[in-house]
């Protein structure tokens, strides 16, 4: 295994609920480290590495958490009922095995519900909710799933682990949301810091609680206070069967640069100052209209008195669910991508950008 694929292991391995993304920060906090030993963090647990010693403030960010669940109740018969942490369609979730951490260790569990076998013809037809499931620890008491260490609050992830397909492109892991951010952020990170030539301060690293209301972007960004911001996410995919009329994005071929969300509609000037670089440097990237969702860039363009924001993912199968894939061309050419649009951002462009001077193009 290569050193960049070790590292996508290393950060899609570590577990990381929201809320509860102690063990994801541990391992970023130890990457970063290796660029650069410069550290802004926020008191809710975001995680940035600095390069750079004076310029425009430049920031740009995954999440580290994925979505998850927690222990809502135990009941009599030793099973939990749980609260999702993000959000989660009812259809992916049953008889996936799932990881309850507790304070004696990891618990293997499995979702289930009532069979199939006995449920009505019209239950059969709907999405079946998740205050109808429950995960099986094999306990069979309440005092039973106790001794095993379950407490109420418990955080519990997916379990999935990191593969690369046949082809050495296309890689599979439980969490691409958002660890795919994080790998942008860190390579960025070092390249930067290799150059040591930007002309800017960039704050680079990672969010938490992104996928129960983008509560760490709101808190990095206030601390930070860029000038100019990058929220790293994925997109979805649009290139498997039945998804040729709801979307237009591929994996392989580059990584999407938002151009509406349901949280931001980009900054034109900057969105325009990085789609030239793209083409300046002939790396490819894919137009991202996403009315049915948002990311950190919703708070970040919103920090203390605006901060021109655009967000660059990467495009990904199956997220929100126990598995996700991206390809490992577009996860590069992100980073390559931002690399070079940090280069560029100097005083006198970062003022140049944040002027509103009436023109749309």
């Amino acid at each position: 295994m290569d050193k960049d694929l070790q590292l996508l292991k290393d950060v899609t391995d570590p577990e990381g609920p929201s809320g509860f993304e102690a063990r994801i920060h541990k391992v970023l906090e130890e990457k970063i480290k290796v660029f650069t030993p410069d550290l802004v963090k926020d008191k809710l647990g975001s995680i940035t590495g600095v390069s750079g010693k004076k310029g425009p403030k430049i920031l740009i960010a995954g999440h580290m958490d994925e979505v998850g669940l927690m222990v809502k109740a135990i009941t009599k018969d030793g099973f939990l009922k749980f609260q999702t942490l993000g959000g989660w369609w009812g259809h992916v979730m049953l008889a996936q095995r799932v990881k309850v951490m507790t304070k004696k260790g990891d618990l293997t569990g499995v979702i289930g519900s009532k069979a199939p076998h006995v449920l009505s013809i019209e239950e059969r037809k709907n999405v079946l909710e998740t205050k109808n499931m429950f995960i099986d620890i094999g306990a069979s008491s309440k005092e039973e799933a106790e001794s095993f260490g379950v407490q109420v609050g418990d955080p519990i992830a997916t379990i999935c682990p990191f593969e690369v397909f046949p082809n050495q492109k296309l890689l599979l892991a439980r969490n691409w949301d958002n660890r795919a951010g994080c790998y942008v952020a860190l390579k960025t990170l070092e390249k930067a810091a290799a150059d040591k030539k930007h002309p800017n301060i960039l704050y680079a690293g990672a969010t938490v609680q992104e996928e129960v209301g983008l509560r760490g972007a709101q808190t990095l960004v206030n601390t930070v206070k860029p000038d100019i911001s990058f929220a790293l996410d994925v997109g979805v995919a649009g290139d498997t069967p039945g998804m040729k009329d709801e979307g237009h994005t591929e994996l392989g071929k580059g990584p999407l640069i938002g151009f509406f969300d349901a949280s931001m509609i980009p900054h034109l000037k900057l969105r325009n100052f990085v789609t030239d670089i793209a083409g300046k440097h002939g790396i490819p990237y894919q137009v991202d209209i996403m009315p049915g969702g948002g990311t950190d860039g919703g708070k970040f363009h919103l920090g203390y008195e605006g901060v021109p924001t655009l967000v660059v993912s990467v495009p990904a199968r199956y997220i929100h669910s126990h598995v996700s894939v991206v390809h490992r061309d577009d996860l590069d050419h992100a980073a390559e991508l931002l690399y070079q649009v940090i280069k560029q951002l100097d005083e006198k462009t970062v003022r140049q950008l944040t002027e509103i001077d009436g023109n749309l193009h």
